[in-house]
């Protein structure tokens, strides 16, 4: 069941434009790009690492976004720490024999609960699962509403 990286990070912030500042100007990171994802209703904003790893900045499109609640309850912050696993259903079956509290199971979006992670929201995401946005840019696909926040 190894976990072996951090695979990204992503931050939830108010606005986007202010978040690509703090990052970008502020922090020194390189933009790689945006992404405004309608059915989702979040802009997005990825700062690729040396390392190959990535910080995604997430932001609601509108005050009706499933995101907005999130800043509003929450405020900006860490949102999900994504970390790579060799073999997502053997690393699920682990978890699940150890009572981790786990999102989204029998979906590609797995996600160990913040109660199971000392309020952390980990994403599982499997070592040869490419990046849609890094690894195939040209053929990036919308991404469908998983509901993960539901639980939460």
């Amino acid at each position: 069941m190894p976990i072996t990286e951090i695979d990204h990070i992503v931050i939830v912030v108010k606005d986007i434009e202010e978040g690509i500042r703090n990052w970008r100007d502020g922090l020194g990171l390189s933009l790689s790009h945006t992404v405004d994802q309608a059915d989702a209703d979040i802009r997005q904003a990825f700062f690729s690492l040396q390392d190959g790893t990535f910080i995604e900045l997430i932001a609601p499109a509108h005050d009706d976004s499933p995101v907005a609640g999130i800043v509003t309850s929450r405020g900006e912050g860490v949102h999900v720490v994504a970390l790579t696993v060799d073999d997502l259903d053997v690393t699920i079956e682990t978890l699940q024999e150890r009572g981790v509290k786990l999102i989204g199971v029998g979906t590609p979006q797995v996600f160990i609960h913040p109660k199971s992670a000392n309020g952390v929201m980990i994403q599982l995401w499997p070592k040869d699962r490419a990046h849609r946005w890094k690894d195939s840019p040209n053929r990036a696909v919308q991404p469908k509403k998983t509901g993960i926040h539901d639980d939460l």
